[in-house]
């Protein structure tokens, strides 16, 4: 009786001491919002008075702070903000949102005296001291598990929005808004990728296993790759990190102090590690830089957490918040690596003040989050596990695995609002409506209109005109992904009203081969063109080239033109093109094919037309280059670290076809995009040239002009069309985006936010008069020979976000007629 009395009396009091012990549990939760717009402030720090025991707030603003050794109050701080303290009542669970009000970044928790140094610099001085020995890339090797889940919300969501009649055909999508966010969002598209990452440093190498992708919406194995690891990571231990094309200032960069201001803010436990808090802000409001705080180990002097967005005054169009946290982990001994990434970009087009803007216009939150685990470290593989021509490898169609596998795989579960996702957009492609808009905007994106098997377009070449064939219009389309992704058909044709003339062209092209990447293309085409602008020049029969156009286009060719390649890609970023060719060319408009014949007696002849046949060889090596591709076509994506070569080599075959001319030409080019960490960026291509044989004018080397008023990068501004004729030459093309270097730092300009660009384009060359015996040359047309010519600009960019403006200097041959020593120019720039 007693034994049975005591083991009750051990459980009742067992009892006690827990229902004792939780109650006495102090938890606080609630949002840190911004008092001016109501915006939620992301990372600020919630602490209790006189303890080490703390958290930040999540990207959404909200916190939660859980303890058993609670004090009588809270501090909540960030960075940018009026410090504020907020009593809580003790052994009770309680919410508390916060209110902060901007300040001017005084920090009444540290005095930095004159004559002393401000303490945070001697903890970054350690940082950056450490950052070869903290930074994976000095390990031998590494491999780990990688969880990349990203996802696209609308927002600004407001009710008189779902209300409209657009929307009635599919108004159940909002009954997955999230309110909980001072801008309501919608979310509309989410993409999982599980992948195994290997790296190797000597010789270097990363290869990508895809294990699984799950997509809401796009089926695509490029999409797949994309949506992976290796083309998402940022490291913060690089001086400059590249978000969006441009070069951010990172906060533990060797020259850090130049670009921002560092406070100490505190020392407490982050989990296991004892750290120092660092805060830090730009020191000037345009810098691409950030604003927030870090957590550094005391011991090795790692980065443990890192909490930043981008400072409000950037100067970067259509971001109205950059958010990344990101935290590190010790998983061997002085080896410290990614474990977490989380990352919220807002994009909007036209900026808001927040929820107190009535008129708020809907953007767009991109959000991702990444996790890695079981990491294997200086454990290389085998040689031979390295090679292969692609560094992303999906074995397995990664889109084929079950919802068992990853409920399984997955490193961290949906939520219900992120399971929704996926049945929304099912749901959503089964409704016709919707269907037809995205017809719309895929129309006004691409220039085609899809139906079917068929594609009709591109629409902007449906009327255009010139002096040749007067007003011309055009109707053409091509073969669809529903017609085949492996072959493709497309054909148009056109009627000119002034020389009442048919013109066509049919082409083909479609995969041997895949995977490796083996593509045939065969064409004919019996049209007019410009010979002598460059490839990114509006096409002859574009209807913006008509309106931009300065001077009359009187110089154009009749070309018929028969055409046959195939195109191998050896590895990723390297690919090689046999090509043959026929072509007849006749001249038109101001343009003469004429011979001086001296026997019997001089004469000056008319050529009909002009018949050369050639067999080419085209290579093109771009080391490390990445696509998105669709079925036929593909989009390099990133900056190269290495310049990208290019090789053409072309040999006439005369008698063939009866073909007049037996020629070789030889043309290297190569290009690269320079990242000039806070000067911006800049684009060189250098090009030359070499004509073994003798030639008529139109078999040159014409050297690429512009006579519109719309600006082209990859031609000479100032220059008229056949206005340059060489038969060797070589040419520098420079263009230096200042990225907003010197107008930010001038206080009312810098509003504007624009940016400057300088320009210099050079071209020297030389033309053998053996040459002239062919072909006469015409007046207006020149040689090289009396040294380079030359242009140079200065110009505006991001005007309105979207326009710039030059002013072109030319430097070199002003005597010449049609010409100008200065030219203003213009394009549609759009860029973050």
């Amino acid at each position: 009786m007693i034994r049975a009395f005591l083991r009750l009396l051990s459980v009742a009091l067992g009892w006690a001491t827990a229902t004792l012990a939780l109650a006495q549990t102090t938890r606080v939760s609630g949002r840190v919002t911004d008092g001016k717009t109501g915006e939620p402030i992301p990372f600020a720090s919630i602490a209790f008075v006189d303890s080490r025991i703390g958290t930040s707030s999540d990207m959404d603003g909200r916190y939660v702070i859980d303890t058993y050794y609670a004090t009588d109050s809270i501090k909540v701080t960030s960075v940018g903000y009026v410090a504020i303290t907020r009593g809580v009542k003790k052994d009770k669970e309680q919410v508390l949102d916060i209110v902060l009000l901007p300040n001017s970044f005084e920090l009444a928790e540290v005095v930095i005296r004159p004559t002393e140094e401000n303490p945070a610099f001697g903890i970054l001085r350690r940082v950056v001291r450490n950052k070869p020995v903290n930074n994976r890339a000095k390990l031998a090797a590494y491999q780990y598990h990688a969880y990349n889940k990203i996802e696209f919300d609308l927002n600004n969501i407001t009710e008189e929005f779902t209300k409209k009649k657009l929307f009635k055909p599919f108004d159940f999508i909002f009954e997955n808004i999230d309110s909980t966010d001072a801008k309501p969002y919608l979310p509309i598209f989410m993409t999982e990728t599980l992948s195994e990452v290997f790296y190797r440093q000597s010789p270097k190498k990363q290869r990508e296993y895809i294990r699984g992708t799950k997509v809401s919406g796009i089926e695509n194995e490029s999409v797949s790759q994309f949506m992976g690891d290796m083309y998402q990571n940022v490291n913060i231990y690089e001086n400059f990190l590249v978000i969006f094309g441009k070069n951010f200032i990172s906060p533990i960069a060797d020259g850090g102090k130049g670009y921002y201001d560092y406070y100490l803010t505190d020392s407490a436990f982050v989990g296991k590690y004892w750290c120092y808090k660092l805060t830090f802000k730009p020191k000037r409001v345009q810098e691409l830089a950030f604003s927030g705080e870090m957590w550094i180990s005391d011991t090795t002097y790692a980065v443990h957490r890192i909490e930043a967005g981008i400072a409000s005054g950037a100067n970067l169009n259509f971001v109205q918040g950059f958010w990344v946290r990101q935290q590190y982990d010790q998983v061997q001994n002085e080896v410290w690596m990614l474990t977490r990434d989380e990352l919220v970009v807002d994009l909007n087009v036209i900026r808001d003040s927040g929820e107190k803007n009535k008129n708020a216009v809907q953007g767009f939150y991109g959000r991702r989050n990444a996790s890695y685990r079981d990491f294997v470290i200086n454990q290389p593989r085998e040689p031979a596990f390295y090679e292969g021509v692609d560094d992303v490898v999906m074995e397995i169609d990664p889109l084929s695995l079950g919802a068992d596998y990853w409920d399984q795989n997955r490193h961290v579960p949906l939520t219900a609002k992120e399971n929704a996702i996926y049945h929304m957009v099912d749901t959503m492609k089964t409704i016709p409506r919707f269907r037809t808009y995205v017809d719309v905007v895929s129309t006004l994106m691409t220039g085609y209109y899809e139906r079917g098997a068929m594609e009709y377009g591109p629409y902007f070449t449906t009327v255009s005109y010139n002096p040749v064939e007067g007003a011309r219009f055009r109707l053409g389309g091509r073969t669809s992904n529903a017609f085949s992704t492996w072959v493709e058909f497309e054909g148009y044709t056109a009627y000119g009203l002034l020389d009442e003339r048919f013109k066509f062209g049919l082409a083909t092209r479609g995969f041997i081969s895949k995977q490796p990447r083996l593509l045939y293309r065969a064409s004919y085409k019996h049209d007019v063109e410009q010979l002598g602008q460059s490839i990114n020049a509006f096409r002859n029969d574009n209807i913006l080239g008509s309106v931009f156009r300065r001077s009359p286009n009187t110089k154009l060719t009749d070309v018929e033109e028969w055409k046959a390649s195939l195109e191998r890609e050896w590895f990723s970023g390297f690919t090689s093109e046999v090509m043959v060719r026929y072509r007849t060319l006749q001249a038109l408009g101001d343009l003469r094919y004429q011979r001086l014949l001296m026997e019997p007696t001089p004469r000056v002849d008319d050529l009909g037309s002009l018949r050369t046949a050639e067999v080419s060889f085209n290579t093109r090596f771009a080391y490390g280059e990445k696509y998105v591709s669709g079925e036929f076509d593909r989009i390099p994506v990133g900056i190269l670290k290495y310049p990208t070569l290019e090789l053409h080599v072309a040999c006439g075959i005369p008698g063939l076809l009866n073909s007049d001319y037996a020629y070789t030409k030889v043309v290297g080019r190569t290009y690269k995009r320079w990242q000039l960490g806070a000067a911006g960026w800049m684009r060189t291509t250098v090009e030359g040239g070499r004509i073994f044989g003798a030639l008529p004018y139109p078999l040159l080397a014409i050297h690429s002009g512009n006579e519109t008023f719309y600006l082209d990068d990859a031609s000479f501004n100032t220059m008229n069309f056949f206005e340059f004729i060489s038969d060797r030459y070589v040419q520098l093309f420079a263009e230096h985006h200042f990225e907003g270097l010197f107008f930010n730092r001038i206080p009312l300009l810098r509003r504007l936010k624009w940016r400057e660009v300088a320009t210099f384009k050079a071209v020297a060359g030389d033309l053998d008069m053996k040459h002239g015996e062919e072909l006469l040359f015409l007046p207006g047309m020149y040689s090289l020979y009396n040294g380079p010519f030359m242009e140079a600009s200065a110009g505006v960019e991001n005007i309105l976000k979207v326009l710039r403006f030059d002013i072109i200097w030319r430097l070199r041959y002003n005597d010449h007629p049609r010409t100008a020593p200065w030219a203003l120019r213009a394009k549609l720039y759009i860029n973050f």
